[in-house]
C-alpha cells in the first residue's frame, strides 16, 4: 500500500506478530501474549505505512500485543493510544493455550460455520459469533460517530484477525466466501468508508481491493 488513505474512514488494524502467532498457540484471552522482535518491527513500519495519512485517534483492544502495536503510531501523532473494551479476539473457549494446526483446524470449523450463515455456533466453552459481534459493533457505532463529528481525519482501532474478518462481513460489502478464505496477515488493515446512514463500504482489505474473491483456503487462527 502507498500513499495516504482518504479521510474519513475505520481502519481496522490487526497486531503485530506476537509469540503466540508463533508457537501456533491459540491466544484469545486479555492480555495475552506480547509482540515478538518482529512484531515490534512490524509496528514500526505501520507508522511509516500511514505516515501521510490523517489520524484523529489511534485505539487498541486489551491485547498487550494490540496496544504494542498501536502505541508506536499514537507516539508518532502524539496522540494516546484509547484502550477498549470489546473489540478483543474471539473466545476460543476450552481451546485457550493449546497449540498446533489440529487445534486452529478444531477452532476453523466453528469459525467457519459463522460465515455460512450460523453465527450461533460456538467452539467448545468459546464464543459465538453473535455475542462477537453484540460487544464489537457497539464500539464500531462509536467510532462513526466520531468520524462524522471529524470527517477530515480516519480513525485506528488495532484488534485482532479473525474478529476483524467476521466483523467486517457483518457489516459490510465484503462477500464472507471472501472473507473467511482470507487471511489477515499481522498489521495488514481493512479500510471501511461510512455510507448512508449506518452502512459501511470496504475499499480495502489486506493487500485486496474490490471487487472482493476468494483466494485461499485457509482460515487464520485467532491468535
Amino acid at each position: 500500500m502507498t500513499g495516504p488513505l482518504p479521510a474519513g474512514r475505520l481502519l481496522l488494524v490487526r497486531h503485530g506478530q506476537s509469540e503466540a502467532n508463533v508457537a501456533l498457540r491459540l491466544d484469545s484471552l486479555p492480555p495475552g501474549a506480547p509482540l515478538t522482535g518482529d512484531g515490534q518491527e512490524q509496528a514500526r513500519v505501520l507508522v511509516e505505512t500511514l505516515a501521510d495519512t490523517p489520524v484523529s485517534a489511534v485505539l487498541a483492544s486489551r491485547a498487550t500485543r494490540a496496544q504494542q502495536t498501536a502505541a508506536p503510531l499514537a507516539a508518532a501523532l502524539g496522540l494516546d493510544v484509547e484502550v477498549v473494551d470489546g473489540v478483543q479476539e474471539t473466545f476460543v473457549g476450552d481451546l485457550e493455550g493449546r497449540a498446533g494446526w489440529p487445534v486452529l483446524e478444531e477452532y476453523d470449523r466453528a469459525y467457519g460455520q459463522w460465515f455460512a450463515g450460523s453465527p450461533g455456533v460456538r467452539p467448545p466453552g468459546g464464543e459465538s459469533g453473535t455475542e462477537v459481534l453484540d460487544r464489537y459493533l457497539p464500539v464500531v457505532a462509536h467510532l462513526r460517530a466520531r468520524l462524522e463529528a471529524d470527517p477530515q481525519r480516519s480513525v485506528v482501532l488495532v484488534s485482532h484477525g479473525a474478529a476483524i474478518r467476521w466483523v467486517t462481513t457483518s457489516v459490510s460489502d465484503v462477500p464472507a466466501a471472501f472473507a473467511v478464505s482470507t487471511h489477515l496477515a499481522n498489521t495488514e488493515l481493512v479500510v471501511l468508508a461510512p455510507v448512508g446512514a449506518q452502512g459501511w463500504v470496504c475499499e480495502r482489505y489486506g493487500p485486496h481491493v474490490p471487487p472482493f474473491r476468494a483466494v485461499d483456503t485457509t482460515v487464520a487462527p485467532p491468535v
